[in-house]
């Protein structure tokens, strides 16, 4: 199909930027070099243009078309999108506010950034020992992103998987220490 669009004329700018689309939409982080990919190639277009382009292109497409797919990144954002649409939204956690947005007035009546309020301070994941905190950064259990077991999204959901079975486990450990 890209033959028969070079052929008639289709401007291999806009070849890329349907193959750049693809390398998001379809193959997502199932092989996330698939991206990086297709800059380089769009950018190689741009710069030899044709007809050599025609050899990036389609460098480009084959590797496209063989790598992995997953849509698990594009499902998430819709479903986030629609949610913020339908009011299914929470403010942002004061701990991850920007410091110099909210400030409050203390006892003494000197400003201070919301952020520094106690009990909501935000945890920071290298001062851990296994880099991971208990710390909700959505505000409610809602998960968006279901990675798929393909390619390199494998990989990325074990870790999710961890990552969550460790806040658990501090979640857990903090209240029984309460």
């Amino acid at each position: 199909w890209i033959a028969r669009m070079l052929d008639a004329g289709e401007d291999p700018r806009y070849i890329m930027r349907r193959l750049a689309i693809l390398a998001s939409e379809d193959i997502g982080n199932a092989d996330p070099r698939a991206a990086s990919l297709a800059e380089s190639c769009w950018s190689l277009v741009e710069r030899i243009g044709m007809p050599e382009a025609r050899i990036t292109i389609a460098q480009c497409a084959t590797y496209l078309a063989l790598a992995p797919k997953s849509n698990a990144s594009y499902v998430a954002i819709d479903e986030a999108l629609t949610d913020i649409k339908r009011g299914r939204t929470q403010p942002v956690p004061v701990y991850l506010r920007d410091p110099n947005s909210s400030p409050i007035q203390d006892d003494e009546g000197a400003s201070r950034s919301m952020r520094e309020r106690d009990g909501e301070r935000y945890r920071y994941s290298h001062a851990e020992s296994d880099g991971v905190t208990d710390q909700s950064y959505l505000g409610v259990e809602r998960s968006y992103y279901r990675p798929t077991d393909r390619g390199a999204e494998k990989i990325l959901g074990e870790r999710l998987e961890r990552i969550r079975a460790m806040r658990i486990a501090k979640r857990q450990k903090e209240a029984d220490a309460r």
